[in-house]
C-alpha cells in the first residue's frame, strides 16, 4: 500500500512519515476507528516505508504481503479444536489486496462464516509469540500487525501482554481496534495511541470523481451515505443505492409503530419485520441500523424548520415524509437514537437478530407516541 493511495487523512501519513524520519517509531502501536476510514491501509503504507528505509527493494513483497519480516494476527473461528490465523491467511491476503478497507463483517463473509464467533485465541497468541522470538530473514525490523485486537479473548490478552512488556529485539507490534474502550487498559498503557478520523467528505469526492460513470446528484447522495467511510462507498459502487429497499422496510417499521398503539394485532406485523430482517447478513443489518438512525435525524431537522439541510428524505410510495417528521422531536430523538445503537452494539456482539430486532421494533411504538 502506498500514501498515494490512501484516501484522504493527509494530517495522519505526515505524522506516521516524520515519525521515521525522526526515528521516533514506538515499538507498540494501536490505530483506532472504523475499517472504513483506512485503518489497516495506513498500517500497511507504515510498514512499507519502515521496511523500504532498511531495504529499498523491500517494498514489493511488501505490497504482495510476502515479506518475510512482516506478520499477521486477526481473529478467526475455532475449526477441530484448533484456531489459529495461519491457516486462513491466503484468504486474509486475497481480502487484503482486494479492499484493504474491508470490515470485520466482510471478513467473517469472505470465510462464509457469519454465524461462527471469531476471536483470537491463546493458540494463536502462542504461535505469534514463537514467530517473534525467531530471527529476522533480512535483519532489519519484524512487524507484527494484529488486527481487530479488540477480538482477543481474556487469556489471549494476558498472554500478549506478556509479548508487550518483553518485546524481542527489532521488533514492532501494531495493533487495530473500532475504538480504545474494547482494549485492557494494562495494554493500552503499553501502546502509542493514533486515532484514526472519518475521511472527510472533499477527499471521498475527489476520489469518487475518478468514477467518471456516477451522476453529480448520485454523487453528493454516496457522499452522505458513506459518514467518512470508503468501505461504505465502495458497497455502493458495486451494488448501487440500497435506498429503495431500506425505505421500505423503514416505512413498515414506522406505520407499523403507529398502528400497534390502537390496534395490538399490528404486533405481529412488527414481528413478522424483524423476521425479514434477521435474514439479512449482519453488514446489511447495521447498515440499516445506520439508515433508520439517518433518517430519524433528517426527520428532526425537517421538523424544527431546517429542511435546507435535510439531503434526503423517505422516497416510499404513499408516505408522507413531512407528517412524519412532526413526530420526531427533542422529547424522543435520544431515546430512539440510544435503541438504535444499542441493537447495533447486540448485533456485533453475536446476540440473536431476530431478538434484537423484535424488541428494538416494538420500543419504537412507545417513543413515537411521546408527546412534545
Amino acid at each position: 500500500m502506498n500514501w498515494d493511495e490512501i484516501i484522504g487523512q493527509d494530517d495522519l501519513k505526515h505524522q506516521l512519515i516524520q515519525s521515521i524520519e525522526d526515528h521516533r517509531i514506538g515499538h507498540a502501536m494501536l490505530f483506532t476507528g472504523d475499517e472504513g476510514y483506512g485503518v489497516l491501509p495506513l498500517v500497511l503504507a507504515f510498514c512499507k516505508e519502515i521496511f523500504e528505509k532498511e531495504h529499498p527493494s523491500s517494498g514489493v513483497r511488501v505490497s504482495n504481503l510476502t515479506h518475510m519480516d512482516l506478520h499477521f494476527s486477526f481473529p478467526v473461528f475455532s475449526q477441530d479444536g484448533k484456531s489459529v490465523s495461519s491457516a486462513y491467511r491466503q484468504d486474509f491476503s486475497a481480502l487484503v489486496k482486494k479492499n484493504p478497507y474491508f470490515s470485520f463483517e466482510d471478513w467473517t463473509q469472505e470465510l462464509d462464516s457469519e454465524k461462527k464467533q471469531f476471536q483470537i485465541s491463546v493458540q494463536e497468541m502462542d504461535a505469534i509469540t514463537e514467530k517473534m522470538t525467531l530471527k529476522s530473514y533480512e535483519g532489519g525490523h519484524k512487524i507484527l500487525i494484529v488486527w481487530r485486537a479488540d477480538k482477543m479473548n481474556t487469556e489471549a490478552a494476558n498472554k500478549f501482554l506478556k509479548l508487550l512488556e518483553e518485546p524481542p529485539k527489532n521488533t514492532i507490534i501494531i495493533l487495530t481496534a473500532e475504538n480504545a474502550a474494547s482494549i485492557l487498559p494494562t495494554i493500552l498503557s503499553r501502546t502509542q495511541i493514533y486515532e484514526v478520523p472519518r475521511i472527510a467528505e472533499n477527499d471521498i469526492r475527489t476520489a469518487l470523481l475518478k468514477h467518471k460513470e456516477i451522476l453529480d446528484e448520485d454523487r453528493e447522495v454516496y457522499i452522505h451515505q458513506a459518514q467518512g467511510n470508503w468501505n461504505t462507498v465502495l458497497k455502493l459502487l458495486e451494488y448501487g443505492n440500497v435506498d429503495e429497499e431500506f425505505g421500505f422496510y423503514f416505512v413498515k417499521w414506522v406505520r407499523d409503530a403507529f398502528m400497534v398503539k390502537k390496534k395490538p394485532q399490528y404486533l405481529k406485523e412488527i414481528i413478522g419485520w424483524a423476521a425479514d430482517i434477521a435474514g439479512w447478513s449482519r453488514e446489511k443489518q447495521k447498515k440499516f441500523l445506520e439508515y433508520c438512525s439517518e433518517m430519524f435525524r433528517l426527520a428532526l431537522m425537517q421538523n424544527y424548520e431546517a429542511g435546507a439541510l435535510v439531503y434526503k428524505t423517505v422516497g416510499e410510495k404513499g408516505f408522507n415524509w413531512e407528517k412524519f417528521s412532526e413526530y420526531i422531536h427533542g422529547s424522543n430523538i435520544v431515546s430512539i437514537l440510544e435503541e438504535i445503537s444499542e441493537a447495533n452494539l447486540q448485533l456485533i456482539r453475536n446476540g440473536n437478530s431476530r431478538l434484537i430486532w423484535t424488541d428494538m421494533g416494538i420500543k419504537l411504538s412507545r417513543y413515537i407516541h411521546k408527546k412534545p
